[in-house]
């Protein structure tokens, strides 16, 4: 009788016989983090390497941009005055002026980062982003409707924000819901309630009065100018809530992007988790769109580029915040400093590069077969 040796057998007793060359996976190349009462923590060093310079990277141009404005502070005063080192004059600008809108870009760009990993990740779909599902347009009409109907201020305005874009994503689910949720029903059926949530902004606008109609569009074209502290405490309280409570469902959502079946084969809950992951994404969304107005293109393009980044398997979680906010604050500094002295929202810059990222992402996606 005829033995066939495969890799790793023995052969009347002896040694192995390798056929094969050893093939480095991601999982060989992961590290197990050894904590207390046995617990572990799973990492790639390319992945914690990708993760560390974006947050250098986040620091760098936070300094910058609080230094840049039409009275330029150098960077080591900037870090001066951050410590309380700093003079009066340089005080009040860093502290009260620059740092909020520079906080409210790096809270917003990491909500829309990590809202974006979850829902390409849970759609198994990379247009699965809070910009094509109509979560911000969502956000959009509850912010118009108290603008232009019940003439709200900035706190009604910001509230009708974070009401509209729950609202729509609840409408959003039920409607794509069909013995569970399916990647592209939920894309398609995003897309359908996008297209009348649109039609229901122009309604609204054309409605209005010349002051609330311009300030309607201000609103739409999404913005950190004039921000403050105001902005900031909600975002902040926001994302510490509901960063952990993603993060912990990080590894069933890993499960998740194997398929159903499979997740519920290794006793993931897959509809409580899927549901409770993609409101705690909405939240996240519509916190974004509250502080800053509908910032496009950042939640869709933040998750992919970090796992082009990290070249590591699942949803990037927090490689994707960390990138969302790298992203931001590039937009940002080139808002203010790219045009001249046109100084441009920052939503116009996203919009700009996202619909670039987009029309590029579908080519490839059409090369690659799956669209």
């Amino acid at each position: 009788m005829t033995l066939t040796a495969k890799t790793g057998e023995t052969v009347d007793g002896e040694d192995p016989v390798r056929t094969t060359k050893p093939v480095k996976t991601a999982a060989l190349r992961s590290r197990a983090l050894r904590g207390p009462a046995g617990t572990s923590l799973r990492a790639e060093p390319r992945a914690l390497l990708a993760g560390l310079l974006l947050g250098v990277v986040a620091l760098l141009l936070v300094v910058l941009l609080i230094g840049t404005g039409d009275f330029d502070i150098a960077p080591w005063d900037v870090v001066q005055t951050l410590l309380g080192n700093g003079t009066p004059a340089n005080d009040f600008i860093v502290n009260d002026l620059r740092l909020p809108r520079v906080l409210v870009a790096v809270l917003v760009g990491a909500a829309l980062g990590m809202a974006g990993a979850v829902f390409q990740s849970v759609s198994r779909n990379p247009l699965g982003s809070p910009d094509l599902l109509g979560f911000g347009y969502g956000s959009a009409v509850g912010a118009l409707t108290v603008i232009i109907v019940f003439k709200g201020g900035a706190t009604e305005v910001a509230m009708g924000a974070v009401v509209g874009g729950v609202l729509a994503g609840i409408a959003v689910y039920l409607l794509a819901y069909k013995k569970g949720i399916h990647g592209y029903r939920l894309v398609l059926v995003g897309i359908g309630a996008s297209a009348m949530l649109v039609a229901l902004i122009q309604y609204l606008i054309t409605k209005a009065q010349l002051t609330e109609a311009t300030r309607a569009m201000v609103w739409l074209t999404g913005s950190l100018a004039g921000r403050d502290w105001a902005q900031v405490w909600p975002l902040l309280v926001t994302c510490a809530v509901l960063f952990p409570v993603i993060l912990g469902q990080g590894r069933a959502l890993r499960m998740m992007e194997m398929g159903d079946d499979a997740a519920y084969a290794l006793g993931v809950r897959v509809e409580r988790t899927r549901l409770l992951l993609m409101l705690a994404a909405i939240v996240l969304t519509t916190a974004a769109a509250a502080a800053a107005g509908p910032i496009t293109f950042v939640a869709l393009a933040a998750p992919q580029l970090a796992r082009r980044l990290t070249r590591s398997p699942g949803s990037n979680l927090l490689t994707g915040a960390l990138m969302g906010a790298v992203l931001l604050l590039v937009s940002d500094w080139a808002s203010q400093r790219a045009f001249g002295a046109d100084q441009l929202p920052v939503g116009v810059v996203t919009g700009l590069v996202g619909g670039v990222y987009l029309l590029w992402l579908l080519v490839t996606e059409r090369k690659a077969g799956r669209i």
